[in-house]
């Protein structure tokens, strides 16, 4: 039976004045004549496991670098076993592998025309052992999770790149990741302990196991190994060209020194597989020694007058025990005040000459923190400064100043011209001259007319840059090649610095890796991939190349799309909070395959096929919560393209539908009451087979299913006063419709009962109007695209509001977190001018900040409810209302948020038509529940707390129903 209502994608058509490109994915990648492989490869990990058709191979095309490569089949192995097995097969039959993780490399690293291997999906999970001293780690956990648990018991991981939020264990490793606190001797290279890794051979190499194993498995590697060891050892020369070429950061090329720092072939292969961008094998499990944290900590912001004074006094601040010194020129400070709220106003007006340090310094306690701080100040006594010296100790202040730091690569990408690719380099210099080859650096970008934009990890000597060449003009990649022929003379040849500091060599810097290295060692590094890899199957060309110009090919274009989506750069610091990630695509995804669709020409076969895939994958299984605007450098919030690709779906038959139910809401919410009543007595199979059915005969994206037991239905709303009440208090339509979590305490009470009771408490009092029944926030229809449904909602609400709060009066306190932000950002924008006028003399309070900041401090505490665990909702996020959450959950208990906590992927109605995305959202904050007892678990929004309830199996209910039930009297006798 045809559905009734079914979404057309191709309604939506291709993005807007978008021209179509040379780039295009060709229709031949639409052939069969890939069977056999996808057939192949299903039989080694499962068909779940391997992903072929067009959207895949777009999605997976393009990482956050300048280049795009097509694979022809994505492959993600459940184990180790499985990856030998991959392994095996490619080298047996002529096939090519490139790994791949979270995909934020920017050199290409992770890109490849035939076999992409997957090593995030199935290769989590991690271990602190010796007190936080070590973590054993698989390599798809995301680095940031990595620090943030070693963080609980002190300590860190050396590497702490910018993109710690999203890049892997696998991708540091890979590619000896840097960053701003990373001194040479805690990288990845020194910090590795054991390994367990996988060799094109298909071998598991354990080096646990020690080296006889390793020679009874692989007898002519290990044997080649000792006679590569020794012959580099020999060699007095370059012995010495490799202890000071990698005196300072270099991940040009290959760790040679692992020949000269282990003695062992298994330790010598396990040292050389850092760094290698996957072109010897693929680590599984790793261990690595951590560095000890300072308790406390401290920012400032050093302003000097130019880039020399800036550069000389990194070296004298580092020597006082300093944490981190990053260097920035005027032009990045002057841009960052337009796009941080954390940026000081007055760096508008410094002169183009100056230069600043971020500087962070650290201490044991408070009394180290503040002799580190005095000494800071003792070298910087007679420095003429452009702003008085001043430290930030609080943990927002250092969070804004590193988030303006980490910030500025996405920043400087929205504003290239459209259609310019964005390329990061990261070169290195002998920290002494930092101050002389930044100012000779500067000096080459303005003669080629690219950003003058230098920051860096100058107490490294690390420097970072940014290029935006339009590779669509032939005279533009001509004039690229030029610049890095002349940045490799000047790094090398006047500097002896690096080419790569710590983003690996990559695509676009492996035709320099001779010129950085000399013919002996770049002879001897070919001589190791022959190797370890004698048939070339891994990462061709990635890390090592002959052809001179292998940067210069598989440019992606930047078409245009969306205009809210446009900017993006592709970094990918959006994809781990994404709540369909694990389920079908994420947002930089989304933004990928859009862009596929504008590089195709109208109707085209590939356009067809990727619009079909695009619309359950993209449209449908988008929560539209805004959670993805939250990591992105520029704040692009993808699931507002997708609520507008909706909106323009929807038919007028569907929108009048819409409308009808927006007028019609206090008949509906009847129903909804009345419905939840008859399935909890049919039972909650009868009522999910009744949902299925109108589920396949209308739309699963228009009718919900049962995912589970349902909660019972609401009560009748409390019997409140007008008549002195200190604020207006609205009850949520879902929290007038839903009741009490099914198999709740039978003593606890429900939300609106718990919300008057607490006001009472202390010492206030709520109004519930007797005509709060038919209002909503209406995000159910703005977030499916209903445009009229939605205003006639807005407008319905504001004008209520404004009634009830005897003209803004009173406050209205709104107990679902998600519709506070649905009545703070998006009724404002649909508004007329008279009804807006309205809402402007409206204080609209939400749940969490009103417990916080009016009810706590006054309500007397009389059980303690243990441990609890708090879910922060995607709005409260967007509110920024976490930190009061958690301290109005502590008032109760002991509250901490699991790791893993994220958005829960509920979005109103959405996890009910798609229980798929909850299951996908959910997935690391179960890991954080299962991994440690809780009592109780809250959060401050309804559908939230129903998603978690049904999906992680813990009863979460709001933090209002607690704080009632810890501040109930006791009852004596």
């Amino acid at each position: 039976m045809k559905k009734l209502l079914t979404p057309n994608p191709r309604s939506y058509g291709r993005p807007e004045n978008s021209t179509p490109q040379s780039d295009a994915v060709p229709t031949s990648h639409l052939r069969a004549d890939k069977q056999q492989l996808v057939a192949d490869m299903s039989a080694i990990v499962g068909p779940e496991n391997v992903h072929a058709r067009i959207s895949d191979v777009v999605r997976y095309a393009s990482d956050g670098g300048p280049y795009r490569l097509l694979p022809q089949v994505i492959v993600a192995p459940r184990n180790t076993q499985d990856l030998s097995r991959v392994m095996r097969y490619a080298t047996d039959h002529g096939r090519n592998i490139t790994f791949r993780s979270a995909g934020t490399s920017l050199n290409g690293q992770a890109q490849g025309d035939d076999l992409l291997v997957d090593l995030k999906t199935h290769f989590t999970g991690m271990e602190v052992r010796d007190g936080g001293k070590v973590l054993w780690s698989r390599p798809g956990v995301i680095l940031g999770d990595a620090q943030a648990v070693l963080g609980r018991d002190g300590f860190m991981l050396g590497p702490d790149p910018g993109s710690t939020s999203v890049c892997t264990i696998g991708g540091v490793l890979a590619n000896n990741a840097g960053g701003m606190r990373c001194r040479l001797e805690n990288d990845s290279y020194h910090s590795i302990r054991q390994a367990e890794f996988v060799l094109p051979s298909g071998t598991i190499v354990d080096t646990r196991a020690g080296d006889a194993k390793f020679r009874s498995q692989e007898p002519e590697l290990h044997a080649g190994l000792l006679q590569l060891r020794d012959k580099i050892r020999s060699d007095e020369q370059l012995v010495a060209h490799l202890r000071e070429k990698f005196s300072i950061r270099n991940t040009n090329g290959l760790r040679l020194d692992a020949f000269l720092d282990e003695e062992e072939p298994v330790r010598i292969l396990m040292r050389l597989l850092v760094g290698s961008e996957g072109i010897f094998g693929a680590f599984t499990e790793c261990e690595l020694d951590t560095v000890a944290l300072p308790k406390k900590k401290a920012v400032s912001w050093v302003m000097l007058p130019d880039l020399f004074q800036a550069a000389n006094y990194v070296a004298p601040l580092m020597e006082t025990g300093a944490w981190a010194c990053e260097l920035l020129v005027a032009p990045v400070l002057k841009k960052s005040v337009e796009n941080f709220a954390q940026a000081p106003a007055e760096w508008a007006d410094i002169s183009d000459e100056s230069a600043a340090l971020l500087l962070e310094v650290g201490g044991a306690d408070d009394a180290e923190l503040a002799d580190a701080m005095e000494r800071v100040k003792e070298v910087l006594a007679d420095a003429e400064l452009g702003a008085e010296l001043e430290f930030f100790t609080s943990d927002a202040d250092i969070r804004g100043a590193w988030a303006i730091r980490n910030g500025l690569f996405g920043l400087l990408g929205a504003d290239r011209p459209q259609g310019s690719a964005l390329i990061t380099e990261d070169v290195c210099f002998p920290p002494a001259q930092i101050g002389a080859a930044a100012a000779d650096l500067l000096h080459l970008l303005s003669r080629y007319g690219y950003p003058e934009m230098v920051m860096g990890h100058a107490a490294f000597g690390n420097l970072h840059f940014f290029l935006i060449p339009e590779f669509d003009d032939p005279k533009e990649k001509d004039k690229y090649a030029e610049f890095l022929r002349e940045l490799a003379d000047l790094v090398i040849d006047k500097y002896n610095g690096s080419l790569k500091a710590e983003h690996g060599t990559g695509i676009n810097m492996a035709p320099f890796v001779r010129q950085e290295w000399g013919d002996t060692a770049w002879n001897l590094m070919w001589e190791a991939k022959q190797l370890i890899d004698p048939t070339a199957m891994l990462a061709p060309d990635v890390k090592l190349t002959r052809r001179e110009d292998n940067h210069l090919h598989n440019f992606k274009s930047f078409p245009r799309v969306e205009a809210e989506i446009n900017p993006c750069v592709e970094c990918g610091f959006c994809e781990p909070v994404c709540p369909s990630r694990h389920a079908t695509v994420t947002p930089r995804q989304r933004i990928v395959l859009r862009r596929e669709m504008a590089r195709q020409a109208p109707g085209s076969p590939v356009l067809k096929q990727l619009q079909e895939e695009y619309q359950y994958d993209a449209v449908d299984m988008c929560a539209a919560d805004g959670t993805c605007a939250i990591p992105c450098p520029i704040s692009i919030d993808t699931g507002a393209v997708m609520k507008n690709l909706r909106a323009k779906q929807t038919t007028p038959r569907a929108e009048k539908v819409a409308l009808t139910t927006a007028e019609k809401w206090d008949v509906v919410e009847k129903l909804a009451r009345a419905g939840i009543i008859s399935a909890n007595k049919v039972g909650e199979k009868a009522a999910s087979w009744a949902a299925n059915v109108a589920r396949n005969v209308i739309n699963p994206d228009l009718v919900p299913s049962v995912p589970g037991a349902l909660p019972q239905a609401a009560d009748r709303l409390p019997a409140t006063e007008r008549a002195g009440a200190s604020a207006v208090y609205f009850p949520a339509c879902v929290n007038r419709i839903f009741g009490r979590p099914a198999g709740a305490d039978p003593e606890s009470v429900d939300l609106p009962r718990a919300m008057v009771e607490l006001a009472r408490r202390s010492g206030q009092s709520l109004w519930i109007p007797d005509d709060v029944t038919g209002f909503c926030c209406g995000t159910p229809w703005s977030s499916k695209g209903y445009q009229d449904g939605f205003s006639h909602q807005a407008h319905a609400i504001v004008r209520k509001f404004h009634d009830w709060s005897d003209g803004g009066t009173l406050p209205i306190i709104i107990d679902a977190s998600s519709c506070t932000h649905g009545l703070l950002s998006g009724v404002p924008e649909v508004l007329d001018a008279e009804t807006k006028q309205l809402y402007d003399e409206l204080r609209i309070i939400d749940i969490v900040e009103w417990l916080h900041d009016d009810v706590i401090d006054y309500l007397p505490i009389h059980h303690d409810m243990g441990t609890i665990a708090v879910h922060p909702a995607c709005s409260t996020q967007h509110m920024s209302h976490t930190d009061a959450l958690v301290a109005v959950a502590n008032r109760a208990g002991q509250a901490s948020v699991p790791f893993g906590a994220m958005c829960c992927g509920t979005a109103g109605d959405r996890g009910l038509l798609h229980p798929e995305l909850v299951e996908s959202a959910t997935r690391e904050e179960r890991t954080g529940l299962d991994a440690r007892h809780y009592d109780a678990f809250v959060s401050s929004n309804r559908t939230c707390e129903m998603g978690l309830d049904v999906v992680a199996g813990y009863q979460f209910d709001s933090v209002a129903v607690l704080l009632e039930k810890a501040s109930r009297p006791v009852v004596t006798p």
